[in-house]
């Protein structure tokens, strides 16, 4: 999808009109769209402002709280999402789990499981279930062994 046309074009359009010219003349002059030319001019003349509208999302309305959700964290670290969505709600600050964690994404907030330091290691599971080679070891004496089997012999012996 294209990006709006550049605020130039649209003001060109705009005197062209102011000068005199139909819209739809402006459109053609001017290869954009007569249904363009005619809400440009009809911005310019109800606002006075011919840039393009901006584009994008809504903002959040935890935005306007940025401050204190913050603070809060910085006050208790260990906190989680539900926690923090909780402490919003009595402060009266609305908010979701899911819209907390993109306010903290767009903020470049991380919560790590161990703050403390350090890389976090793999954790085992306590031992685990010998294999069939460590059985055998354990057992102490000769197990059956699995060969690659030799081409140019018969499986079962035969010449």
């Amino acid at each position: 999808m294209r990006g709006p046309y550049p605020g130039e074009l649209r003001i060109r359009v705009i005197h062209f009109v102011e000068a005199g010219g139909s819209r739809r003349e402006a459109g053609e002059q001017f290869h954009v769209s007569a249904s363009s030319a005619i809400r440009w001019v009809q911005r310019f003349h109800e606002d006075g402002v011919c840039e393009p509208m901006p584009r994008g999302g809504s903002t959040s309305l935890l935005e306007k709280h940025s401050q204190q959700i913050l603070a809060l964290i910085r006050e208790q670290r260990d906190l989680t999402l539900n926690e923090i969505v909780s402490l919003l709600h009595r402060r009266r600050i609305p908010g979701s789990r899911s819209a907390l964690s993109r306010f903290f994404a767009r903020h470049g907030i991380t919560f790590k499981k161990k703050p403390a330091g350090g890389r976090a290691q793999a954790r085992r599971r306590g031992s685990r279930a010998p294999t069939l080679d460590s059985r055998a070891r354990l057992a102490g004496h000769d197990s059956p062994r699995v060969h690659r089997r030799n081409g140019s012999h018969d499986q079962h012996g035969a010449p």
